[in-house]
């Protein structure tokens, strides 16, 4: 009878899919995601592809944040140099789309890295208002440059191309929840990747203990900068999907309280974990989802206490926040670890 696992060279100990299990397992769930969406309303296909989306920039967040230490409130705005990035080039310049998702990737990259200079001087409470900073800074660039960005007013999108394929979300939504469910595999193997690699050890000695990581040689100039690039990078993709699927887009769709709810998805998740961006973002958006229905039918029913249920969201959002810092601080993804260890070995498992 299995007892656990035993790993006998680093390579099995470092594997992706360690058990056959594992791979039935994912193999069985990407095939859900593949047959079950042409089935689902067009409601929950929408749903499904903005949470696609928020999975891809919190992957990024839990890059810098949750593996390297570097807390960062400026995301959404990270996002949208992504998102007016790709809109222009493909609007005004006639960039085709694969290109033009790249190029907003690069572009935000370069953006995070100007933004995440003072990590090289700054660390916790100090960084987080520098990153600050750099939400308000992009956000009045956006606003200030209405010759390229549009300024104050909609910067209309086109739909995405590849070929002789048009990801049109009016005509072809379910083709475009395709090219996003691909984008998402991708960035959960590139981050699962990363983290396995030297590079990766790299960030998480930094967040450790920069001082011991500094001292057997780990370059904190180089892997600081790094993690924001990287992390920026996913954003900018992410950003660029939400303008092509949304086909309209303006400042106030990347407003600091998205920052704030990307940071509150991946403490729920579990920072420093693959899978906690995952679970996280689906927590955070089926709950909001929840209490945006259920707001909606209280007010229906009890018009006076709208003023009350209005705030309902922010009130129960804030508690879970809390909750989870005091009685799960590791996140869903160490819940969900505890439990397969517990199955692994059942019926003596303990």
């Amino acid at each position: 009878m299995p007892a656990g696992l035993f790993h006998e060279t680093y390579g099995s100990d470092e594997g992706i899919f360690q058990t056959w299990y594992v791979r039935v397992w994912l193999a069985l769930f990407l095939l859900a995601c593949v047959l079950v969406p042409p089935f689902v309303s067009e409601y929950l296909l929408h749903e499904l592809i903005l949470l696609g989306i928020t999975i891809i920039a919190v992957h990024g967040l839990n890059i810098l944040t949750g593996y390297t230490g570097q807390i960062s409130l400026g995301h959404a705005a990270f996002m949208a140099v992504g998102a007016y990035t790709s809109a222009i080039l493909v609007s005004k310049v006639g960039v085709p789309f694969p290109l033009a998702l790249i190029a907003a990737g690069l572009m935000t990259a370069a953006v995070g890295m100007v933004f995440g200079l003072p990590s090289l001087r700054l660390r916790g409470l100090y960084l987080a208002l520098a990153t600050i900073a750099a939400q308000f800074i992009i956000l009045f660039a956006i606003r200030r440059w209405p010759a390229l960005t549009g300024g104050t007013e909609a910067l209309d999108v086109p739909p995405a191309t590849i070929g002789p394929l048009v990801f049109d979300p009016k005509t072809n939504k379910l083709g475009f929840y395709y090219l996003v469910l691909v984008i998402v595999v991708l960035a959960t193997w590139a981050t699962k990747n990363l983290v396995r690699s030297r590079t990766g050890r790299a960030f998480i000695a930094i967040r450790d203990r920069y001082l011991a990581a500094e001292v057997i040689g780990v370059n904190l100039y180089k892997y600081r900068l790094m993690s924001f690039a990287v992390s920026s990078f996913f954003a900018g993709v992410a950003g660029a999907l939400f303008a092509h699927y949304i086909e309209s887009i303006y400042y106030e769709q990347f407003t600091i309280g998205y920052s704030i709810e990307y940071l509150a998805m991946i403490i729920i998740g579990g920072m420093g974990n693959v899978l906690g961006a995952i679970f996280g973002a689906t927590f955070v958006v089926v709950l909001e989802r929840g209490l945006e229905w259920f707001t909606t039918e209280m007010t229906t029913q009890y018009p006076t206490l709208t003023t009350f249920l209005v705030s309902l969201k922010e009130i129960v959002f804030g508690g879970v926040i809390i909750a989870f810092l005091i009685f799960e601080p590791d996140g869903l993804a160490a819940r969900w670890r505890t439990m397969r260890s517990y199955w692994r070995l059942w019926p003596f498992s303990y």
